[in-house]
């Protein structure tokens, strides 16, 4: 079994800042960690190569400090990092990096899984997973929150839609993108990091990518997606009113002030 895993370095949510001018994230305000629903589609795809034998590459696209945490990705059971770093990657949005993400899986060709985490914490889309599929012509479901069975040619996964649970059966090669609730990520030991700072990660860049895709497509000028104004929105408070008198009084005056707002 082949699997592939997409992985996203994103800064501490918690303490990251925005740059409202920009419109967009100040990543250097915050420390740099591996996205946490990536943990568990890492998790997912370790615990079935150690089920049925084959490989896990993990990929990520981004700055080459990014390399930290694919070698995060080593330490905790992936076999092999892929690296897409270029400035023709960046400002991509969500339709951007999911072409390019592609077209490295394109690259490397034959494949039976991608697992994804259901969305990063920094952009909360949910998006790239699914766009990748599209982009792969593969089938895919997102929300899986249990793996049931895999064989050879396909896989049986139990996702959440809305208010309601599907059971699926997808044929192989296809993709999928896991919640918290798939696993609980294992903590990789001291060798496996010591491991995994001596493993050597490949990294692509746009040429590497020219003749499986198009870069007109990647980073900023292949996105459609346009921020034109980023504010806080103003928060009102809920509004009280104490009304006092016999019950008769105050049965009266709660109607004319439901007549008055015309809910009534």
């Amino acid at each position: 079994m082949d699997i592939i895993v997409l992985v996203k370095q994103v800064p501490e949510i918690e303490k990251v800042r925005f740059d409202y001018k920009k419109g967009r994230l100040d990543r250097s305000s915050a420390s740099a960690v591996t996205n946490p629903f990536d943990l568990n589609a890492l998790e997912a795809a370790v615990q079935i190569k150690e089920a049925f034998g084959g490989s896990v590459t993990a990929i990520s696209m981004g700055p080459m400090q990014a390399e930290k945490t694919l070698r995060d990705a080593l330490a905790r059971g992936a076999d092999k990092a892929i690296l897409l770093s270029d400035e023709k990657f960046a400002g991509a949005d969500t339709l951007a990096t999911a072409y390019t993400l592609a077209a490295a899986i394109k690259k490397i060709g034959n494949f039976d899984l991608i697992i994804c985490g259901e969305k990063t914490v920094d952009g909360d889309t949910a998006q790239v997973g699914p766009e990748v599929a599209e982009f792969l012509g593969v089938p895919h479901v997102a929300y899986v929150e249990e793996i049931r069975q895999v064989s050879g040619d396909s896989i049986v996964v139990k996702a959440r839609m809305e208010r309601s649970y599907h059971i699926v059966k997808l044929s192989l090669p296809a993709l999928i993108t896991v919640t918290k609730d798939v696993n609980n990520p294992r903590l990789p030991t001291l060798r496996d990091k010591l491991k995994a700072m001596r493993a050597p990660i490949t990294i692509w860049s746009r040429q590497d990518l020219a003749e499986v895709a198009d870069p007109q497509y990647f980073g900023f000028s292949g996105s459609p997606t346009r921020v034109i104004k980023v504010y806080t929105p103003i928060t009102k408070m809920r509004k009280g009113q104490i009304i006092t008198g016999t019950p008769r009084e105050i049965v009266q005056k709660i109607v004319q002030i439901l007549e008055e707002n015309k809910i009534l």
